[in-house]
């Protein structure tokens, strides 16, 4: 069985929507859950034992794995056009106090994502997908956490939370890359 161009620039099109969902819902998630939130500061969850990070950190650690699937399944111009997509995004929908953290963060971070993204991906789909976000969740948690607060004080949360989401996803990458494989993609 062999998966037509349509298929795959389908499927490309769903990665590029779950993309541009996780901005909002990043931005409503830091303002509206977790299990503290004050009422000048981010909503914070628990991402591991004593390691609290602001709640749209899931969000963000998913957002620079689907990146990279848009990437895969449309090309780079369309990788691209998703990170200034994203980056508008999240300028309009960041609370006003978190609008310049928030798409400096985004923006670079992304741009990072990319770099390391791009040309890993001949040498495989995992090993892109793994560095690629790890570079992007280090530039997001440290561009994010001091523009917007001028502390590192969730560092550690904010990666780890966002290195959790990116584990969660490996199984799915795994699958995808075994069935592009068995259908000579």
């Amino acid at each position: 069985m062999k998966i037509s161009h349509y298929e795959l620039k389908v499927e490309g099109l769903v990665f590029f929507t779950g993309y541009m969902a996780c901005i909002p819902i990043a931005n409503w998630m830091i303002q509206s859950v977790g299990t503290v939130c004050p009422p000048n500061g981010p909503c914070v969850i628990p991402v591991a034992p004593g390691l609290m990070a602001p709640s749209g950190v899931l969000m963000v650690g998913l957002a620079l794995v689907l990146r990279d699937l848009v990437q895969r399944r449309l090309g780079v111009w369309y990788g691209l056009a998703a990170i200034a997509t994203g980056t508008a995004l999240s300028s309009i929908l960041a609370p006003p106090s978190l609008v310049l953290a928030s798409t400096i963060a985004f923006l670079l971070s992304e741009l990072a994502d990319f770099a390391v993204y791009t040309p890993l991906q001949k040498r495989g789909l995992m090993r892109a997908v793994i560095a690629s976000s790890f570079v992007g969740l280090v530039a997001d948690s440290l561009l994010f956490l001091w523009l917007a607060f001028g502390s590192l004080q969730f560092l550690a949360g904010q990666i780890v939370g966002k290195a959790l989401m990116v584990l969660l996803t490996l199984p799915a990458i795994y699958w995808l890359r075994e069935r592009d494989k068995r259908l000579g993609v």
